[in-house]
């Protein structure tokens, strides 16, 4: 392909995809829904035929990009009249915590583990499951977090209200992580299974397998998330 051909559809390309980028809208950046996703790597590959490949010719590959475009500003357009469609192509938010449990089936279905979840929990500034009340996982894949009352730092700075727990540890802690031991952070915190069977027993829990997760928290008690946890 001669250079001047390759200059022209460069020119073309950028020109096109500009401008059909700002007609569907700042949702195509913002929001990485699984429909967005689809959408921007089909105008990648239409746009990369249309500089690349000289068989296509550039009436053909501008009206490809044109007519992927206009599909996606239909179903735009469908998307924000209908809610069942909207369910279809954009997915729903799962509730991942609610009233402090973790909700296990919703991990399995948006294929979080629980390292994952912490992870997005720090994300949040975040660093104890046992601080949450609600997490939920947007359609965008971001997470959005709701602190239990007296965990949010609002309240306590507006109402004067006073940390008065001693901080055993510096971070809470993952002690049982999808239903198994994690010894070597049980190590770290010099602490042995013995006394996180004893601690479960105090709790009403008679076997670690009944345990989902468990964390010790910075003020050296226990969080404890049980298995099967069912969303109603």
């Amino acid at each position: 392909m001669p250079i001047s051909d390759l200059a022209l559809r460069l020119v073309i390309a950028f020109i096109v995809l500009l401008a059909l980028t700002r007609m569907m809208g700042r949702k195509e950046l913002s929001e990485m829904t699984f429909f967005n996703f689809v959408s921007a790597i089909t105008l990648g590959a239409l746009t990369g035929i249309l500089v690349l490949d000289e068989n296509v010719s550039l009436l053909n590959g501008v009206l490809a990009l044109v007519g992927w475009s206009a599909i996606t500003i239909v179903l735009g357009f469908i998307d924000i009249k209908s809610k069942k469609v909207r369910n279809i192509i954009e997915g729903q938010p799962r509730i991942l915590i609610k009233k402090g449990e973790i909700m296990e089936d919703e991990l399995r279905k948006v294929r979080l583990d629980i390292d994952a979840l912490n992870s997005l929990l720090r994300e949040k500034d975040v660093f104890s499951v046992s601080d949450v009340d609600y997490a939920i996982l947007e359609t965008d894949g971001k997470l959005s977090v709701m602190k239990k009352e007296l965990k949010q730092p609002l309240l306590k700075s507006d109402l004067g209200i006073q940390n008065t727990k001693i901080h055993v540890y510096p971070i809470s802690t993952e002690v049982i992580s999808d239903g198994k031991v994690v010894t070597s952070n049980l190590e770290k915190l010099n602490l042995d299974t013995q006394w996180l069977e004893k601690q479960l027993q105090l709790s009403g829990v008679k076997s670690i397998s009944d345990v989902f997760y468990a964390e010790v928290k910075k003020d050296g008690t226990l969080y404890i998330d049980h298995k099967n946890d069912v969303l109603h």
